[in-house]
């Protein structure tokens, strides 16, 4: 299927990919359509509904603030998050709201959104309605919009067929294996060779080094996120008060070093996975990876590959994330990929199972070994129920990230130094996660129906 790196790896800030990053760029597709369409000079109004979880926990996640950043225009990759607080506070003030910061509106904000918690028809979608119009009060433009878990989105009623096939296609575990097997290469090989097409679609003249030199950017984007994080102190935003950890681990392990106490390799995988966490709940910049809430996991896997492994292998860094999204696909045509309507296992569970795999083939494993770790870190996180406190990717979110992470490189460890147990395989644990998803969902908390979103006639939009 088609599915690229980097929409698996999304640079943006958090605290939600579904009820941050999501809404803020549907509403700046919005905006690039109502442009397209040479309306944005008719427009005197804007108006926003939500509906379903943003409806519900929205407020807390910012959602209102992210839908109008990506009405101004603003990417999610590039925007000055230390400006946010004091450009929404001043649009407040003056009721206004700058339509990509050329056409000011009045935008008065308590009553230009609406979330709609009774909308019964809509409950279990993620969804937003943007309405623009004109000076009469006559509807100009209107969208609506369905946010992912994984910060990507897809628009009621536009279809774009798409005929492309990949030079590599594969749609499940056992596909990806026989690929590697008959066509002598590794699952890395064939995810940049499928990636290199992709991009070509739109950019005939991209090369492999441009798209290595993204991958770049992802990982440095995600240690930037793991320094900063450890720099931090304080409290995270929220009624929960809860207070940062990373700095004062980071002090420990220094105390403890200086005075010739052990320091055990996890200490250092619990400190990085916490400071990106810490990172992503104080709504900083981090990568979704492949959601916000499980930000965490992968950095810090690969901060403990460059620390304790091999440090600078930027091609085995590479090797690694690539390997991950290949791993994705899998999870996603099967459609388990981003599912917190799942519980955590389609979160936490996922993203060790992706961090698993990338560290099994930056360690030289080879298909089946990476299979195979990508296999037990998801065995182990099966029936990871998603239960929030207060709804906030805090409590028991930032624990939960390190547990991914301490998982993703056992599991790596016994792919690569035990024999293979024959009778699992990942694809047969991707159809177990979903079934304990499912009874799930009946029982326990639950967030969106994506499934009941996909049924629509949409385009799928992976931003």
């Amino acid at each position: 299927m088609n599915f690229s790196i980097f929409n698996l790896f999304k640079i943006g800030f958090g605290p939600s990919s579904s009820h941050t990053l999501a809404p803020m760029l549907a509403s700046k597709e919005f905006l690039e359509q109502l442009i397209e369409n040479a309306q944005l000079h008719q427009v005197s109004h804007i108006s926003i509904e939500l509906f379903g979880s943003l409806a519900e926990r929205g407020k807390k996640h910012g959602s209102d603030k992210a839908c109008v950043l990506g009405l101004i225009g603003e990417n999610p990759q590039s925007i000055d998050l230390i400006s946010i607080s004091s450009l929404l506070k001043n649009l407040k003030r003056k009721n206004e709201l700058p339509l990509n910061n050329e056409r000011y509106i009045h935008f008065n904000w308590e009553q230009s959104f609406n979330f709609n918690r009774n909308k019964e028809s809509n409950k279990n979608k993620n969804g937003i309605t943007i309405t623009a119009k004109g000076i009469k009060e006559e509807i100009l433009f209107r969208r609506t919009f369905f946010c992912l878990s994984n910060g990507s989105f897809i628009q009621k009623g536009k279809k774009e067929p798409d005929n492309f096939q990949l030079p590599f296609p594969y749609s499940n575990a056992q596909e990806l294996l026989n690929l590697c097997e008959y066509e002598d290469m590794s699952i890395a090989d064939i995810v940049f060779a499928n990636e290199l097409a992709y991009a070509r679609k739109t950019r005939p003249e991209i090369e492999m080094k441009d798209i290595k030199e993204k991958i770049d950017q992802i990982w440095s984007s995600m240690l930037a996120s793991i320094n900063k994080g450890i720099s931090q102190e304080g409290v995270l935003p929220g009624p929960l008060s809860q207070p940062r950890r990373a700095k004062i681990l980071k002090e420990s392990i220094e105390q403890r070093t200086s005075e010739g106490l052990p320091i055990e390799s996890d200490d250092w995988v619990n400190l990085y996975a916490i400071a990106v966490s810490e990172e992503n709940a104080a709504g900083c910049r981090i990568v979704s990876a492949p959601t916000n809430g499980a930000a965490g996991v992968i950095p810090a896997v690969l901060a403990y590959y460059d620390k304790f492994v091999s440090p600078n292998n930027v091609e085995r860094i590479r090797i690694f994330l690539a390997t991950a999204a290949g791993i994705a696909s899998i999870y996603k045509n099967n459609s388990a990929l981003f599912e917190s309507r799942w519980g955590c296992q389609g979160e936490i569970g996922v993203a060790s199972s992706l961090a698993a795999a990338g560290l099994a083939a930056a360690k030289k494993g080879t298909a089946k070994q990476i299979e195979h770790a990508a296999e037990i870190a998801m065995e182990h996180n099966l029936g990871l129920t998603c239960d929030p406190i207060d709804g906030l990717v805090q409590n028991p979110c930032i624990e939960r990230n390190t547990m991914g992470a301490v998982k993703a490189i056992n599991a790596a460890r016994l792919s690569l130094r035990s024999p293979e147990i024959k009778n699992k395989s990942l694809d047969n644990i991707i159809s177990t996660m979903k079934e304990i998803g499912e009874a799930m969902e009946d029982k326990m908390k639950t967030s969106v129906d994506e499934a009941q979103v996909n049924k629509i006639s949409v385009n799928v939009i992976e931003c």
